[in-house]
């Protein structure tokens, strides 16, 4: 059973997905308070990895991490999210590098007209690196507060506020 949430770190990589963020934080102020939502873009490594792995007030069960994260051509992240994917695709972590820290969330954006318009991609499907990454939390001992949320362009991005209105649904209990 997860602890109830106190605290949420939004991460964000790329133009999109910082656009996302800021539609997310903007729901979740009512619910918990402007103090206690941190946004952190994906590039900051040392910010993120401060936040979720190292600070005794943040890195908690009471706490939610919510990652959106965009997948670009030939299913890759953004440059600005890079380095935070990578670092949680290290094989060296142990499986119980977030059994102890926050919860998580994954949100994915995606455009399948990238698959449609490309004969040289290896992609199957929009949202790979939300795919990928939600797979790794898991695996590295993180708790999952909510299913993975899946948005394609193509659609005009749809899904992103019923995932986003569930999850702040679920946070209010």
């Amino acid at each position: 059973m997860s602890s109830p949430i106190k605290d949420v770190i939004v991460l964000h990589g790329g133009e999109l997905s910082s656009d996302v963020a800021k539609q997310l934080i903007s729901k979740l102020k009512p619910v918990l308070g402007a103090e206690y939502i941190h946004r952190i873009s994906m590039a900051k490594s040392k910010a993120f990895k401060a936040a979720l792995l190292e600070d005794e007030n943040i890195a908690i069960p009471t706490t939610l991490a919510v990652f959106i994260a965009q997948t670009i051509e030939n299913e890759s992240p953004p440059e600005d999210a890079g380095a935070c994917i990578r670092f949680f695709k290290r094989k060296t972590h142990p499986d119980t590098l977030l059994a102890d820290g926050p919860q998580f969330a994954v949100l994915g954006l995606g455009d399948s007209n990238l698959l449609l318009d490309r004969q040289h991609t290896a992609a199957k499907d929009c949202n790979q690196v939300a795919q990928v990454l939600d797979a790794r939390l898991e695996a590295l001992g993180g708790t999952r507060f909510c299913d993975r949320g899946e948005a394609d362009e193509r659609s005009e991005l749809t899904e992103v506020e019923p995932w986003i209105d569930a999850l702040v649904a679920k946070l209010k209990g």
